[in-house]
């Protein structure tokens, strides 16, 4: 079942983003710590925040076991950009003892039905070269890269 986040869901939500971490830190230690991308506080506060949805999937217990982290996006009246609505998907994760059985498809399907049910022109999200598997997921959802950051390590 996929559902928005509830206070009840920060534990096992702060366990899936050490989770995410840990890839990230794994692929490049030069760049990302250990630790997790939000407080327990900062998840209380995200949750009241309607711009920023959080989904969640659980199993028959309604424990958590993965997220979207989305934020609504909109540029109105930049000198250069469109004022188009978009959905931004700031992390995705399955529990890594769950992956391979299309829960993670399901979250972002469901994140495709929000964007559309609330008029975004798209949806859009980042991903790290460093993790592959991720990058294969999305394309095999249909995204196509809207830019790329490339760097030079000095």
């Amino acid at each position: 079942m996929i559902r928005l986040a509830k206070e009840k869901d920060i534990d096992k939500i702060l366990d899936l983003l050490s989770q995410v971490d840990l890839v990230h830190h794994n692929g490049r230690p030069d760049i990302f710590k250990i630790g997790t991308k939000y407080s327990k506080e900062e998840l209380k506060d995200l949750l009241s925040d309607e711009s920023r949805p959080i989904l969640v999937c659980t199993n028959e217990s309604d424990e958590v076991i993965g997220y979207c982290f989305c934020i609504f996006q909109q540029h109105k009246n930049n000198s250069v950009l469109t004022d188009i609505k978009t959905l931004y998907i700031d992390d995705l994760c399955v529990d890594e003892k769950l992956r391979g059985k299309h829960i993670g498809k399901e979250l972002y399907k469901a994140a495709l039905k929000l964007a559309k049910d609330s008029g975004c022109y798209n949806l859009t999200l980042n991903v790290w070269s460093c993790n592959p598997s991720a990058m294969r997921f999305y394309e095999a959802q249909g995204l196509v890269p809207q830019k790329i950051c490339m760097e030079k390590i000095l």
